[in-house]
C-alpha cells in the first residue's frame, strides 16, 4: 500500500492531481476486478469486460491525446 501511494505522489509532479488520482482510481478498480475473475471464478461477462474497456479507455486516453 505504502508503494503505490509513493507512485502516486511521484505522478503529482507531472499531471495534474485530478488526473493522477483518475488513473489511480482506474487501475486499482480494473485490476481488483480482474483478481476477482481470477482468483475468485467470479463471472466475466460481456458487461463487465465492456465497462473494464472503458475504464482503461479513461486510463490511457489522456497520456495518447496529450500534446505534450
Amino acid at each position: 500500500m505504502w508503494l503505490s501511494f509513493s507512485f502516486l505522489s511521484q505522478a503529482f509532479k507531472y499531471v495534474p492531481i485530478g488526473t493522477a488520482y483518475a488513473i489511480f482510481t482506474g487501475i486499482g478498480a480494473v485490476g481488483i476486478t480482474i483478481v476477482g475473475i481470477l482468483w475468485f471464478k467470479e463471472p466475466a461477462t460481456i458487461q463487465r469486460m465492456a465497462c473494464i474497456l472503458l475504464i482503461l479507455i479513461g486510463i490511457i486516453g489522456p497520456k495518447v491525446l496529450s500534446q505534450e
